[in-house]
C-alpha cells in the first residue's frame, strides 16, 4: 500500500522543495551544492521513523482492509480506502517535520561555517559548486549526539 520508494521520492521532494533556493547568484556569491536524499536517508533518526512508518503503514492496511471487508458499497470502500491513505500521509508528515527541519537547520549552519550565501540541489547543478552534503550529515550527526 505504502511502499518504501514512495516515501523516498516524497523525502527526496520535500527537502528539495525546502532546501534547494534557486537564486541567481552574483559573482562574489559561494554556491554550495547538496545531494538532499542522502542527506535525509543518512539522518541520525530517519531509520527508526523509517520503521515507525513501515508500522503505521501496516496498521492504516490492517484497518482498512477490516473496515472494507464488512462494507459492501464499492464507493464507501474507495471512501475507507482514501481516508486510511491520508491518515497516513499526515503521519508521514508529523514524523518526517523534525527531520526535514532539522536537516535546513544543518544546512544553514554549514553554509554559513563554509561561507556559502546560496544551497541548491545537487541535481540541478551541471558544474560547479562546492558540496557540502558530508559536512551537512556530520553536523546532523554532531546535533544527535549532544542530545
Amino acid at each position: 500500500m505504502f511502499s518504501g520508494k514512495r516515501i523516498g521520492i516524497l523525502l527526496s521532494l520535500a527537502v528539495l522543495l525546502v532546501l534547494s533556493s534557486a537564486v541567481l547568484a552574483s559573482a562574489n556569491d559561494k554556491i554550495g551544492v547538496i545531494d538532499s536524499q542522502k542527506i535525509i536517508f543518512q539522518h541520525p533518526r530517519f531509520e527508526a521513523v523509517t520503521k515507525q512508518l513501515q508500522q503505521i503503514s501496516k496498521q492504516k492496511e490492517n484497518e482498512m482492509k477490516l473496515a472494507v471487508d464488512k462494507e459492501p458499497d464499492q464507493n464507501k470502500k474507495a471512501q475507507i480506502f482514501n481516508t486510511k491513505r491520508n491518515e497516513f500521509a499526515q503521519e508521514e508528515a508529523r514524523l518526517m517535520q523534525p527531520i526535514f527541519q532539522e536537516a535546513q537547520v544543518a544546512v544553514r549552519t554549514v553554509a554559513r561555517l563554509k561561507g556559502v550565501t546560496v544551497v541548491i540541489e545537487q541535481s540541478a547543478v551541471y558544474f560547479g559548486g562546492i558540496d557540502i552534503t558530508d559536512d551537512v550529515i556530520q553536523e546532523l550527526k554532531k546535533k544527535a549526539a549532544t542530545k
